[in-house]
C-alpha cells in the first residue's frame, strides 16, 4: 500500500523483495484494523458494523429466552462493545460524522433489545482514552510517558475540547491529555502534552 498525498500523482516504481515483486493494494488489514491508502476509516467502520450486527442476532435470541437485563448487558459488553471498542483510540477520532452515526445506531439497537441505557460510542472512545492515558502515566517505560507532564497548581488553561482556538478537531493525544487532566482536577494538577511545533496545556 502506498500513501501519497501529493497533488501531482505519479506512478510509483515497483517494489521487489528477493526478486519477487510486491503488489500494491488499496487497503490492508493490520491487527484487525482496515487501513486505506487515503487514511479514511469508512472501510474499517463498515467491517466493524457488519460484525457487530451479526452479534446482535444472538443478543435478540437471548432476550427471546427471557434472560434478565444484567446478563444481556454482560453479553453485549463482551461480544458487541468489545468489537466497537477494538483499537478505537486509533481510528475513531478521524471518523466522519456519518461513520460515527452508523456505529451509534448499533448501540441504540442494543439498548432497545436489552431495555437499559448503554454507553454511547463517543463515551466508549473517551473511556478508552482515559484508560490509555492512565496506563501511560503510570508506566515510566512507555515510549509516550515523557509526553505527559504535570502542571503547577493554580494555572488556568483552556480546555482543547472547546475547539475555539483550532479549526481541527482534537487529536487522540489531545483528548487523552484533556480527559486525564479532568481526572487530576481534584489533585490541583493539570496535564500537559508537548506537540512538536506547538504547546498545548489543558485543565
Amino acid at each position: 500500500m502506498v500513501i501519497d498525498f501529493r497533488r501531482a500523482r505519479r506512478d510509483h516504481s515497483p517494489l521487489a523483495i528477493n526478486g519477487s515483486s510486491v503488489d500494491i493494494v488499496k487497503n490492508i488489514k493490520f491487527l484487525g484494523v482496515h487501513i486505506a491508502e487515503n487514511l479514511t476509516w469508512t472501510l474499517n467502520t463498515s467491517s466493524i458494523t457488519k460484525r457487530a450486527q451479526q452479534r446482535l442476532y444472538f443478543l435478540r435470541k437471548l432476550r427471546e429466552a427471557h434472560l434478565p437485563s444484567p446478563i444481556l448487558t454482560t453479553f453485549y459488553r463482551g461480544t458487541v462493545e468489545s468489537i466497537l471498542s477494538s483499537c478505537i483510540i486509533t481510528w475513531f477520532g478521524n471518523c466522519t460524522s456519518f461513520d460515527r452515526k452508523t456505529l451509534q445506531r448499533i448501540v441504540r439497537t442494543a439498548e432497545k433489545i436489552i431495555g437499559v441505557s448503554l454507553l454511547s460510542i463517543t463515551n466508549i472512545y473517551i473511556t478508552s482514552c482515559i484508560r490509555k492515558a492512565t496506563n501511560i502515566v503510570k508506566d515510566p517505560t512507555h515510549p509516550s510517558h515523557e509526553l505527559f507532564t504535570l502542571l503547577p497548581s493554580g494555572r488556568s488553561q483552556k480546555d482543547v475540547k472547546n475547539g475555539k482556538n483550532s479549526r481541527n478537531p482534537p487529536t487522540t493525544f489531545d483528548l487523552l491529555q484533556t480527559k486525564r487532566n479532568t481526572q487530576n482536577e481534584q489533585h490541583d494538577h493539570g496535564l500537559k502534552y508537548h506537540v512538536p511545533g506547538r504547546a498545548m496545556k489543558v485543565t
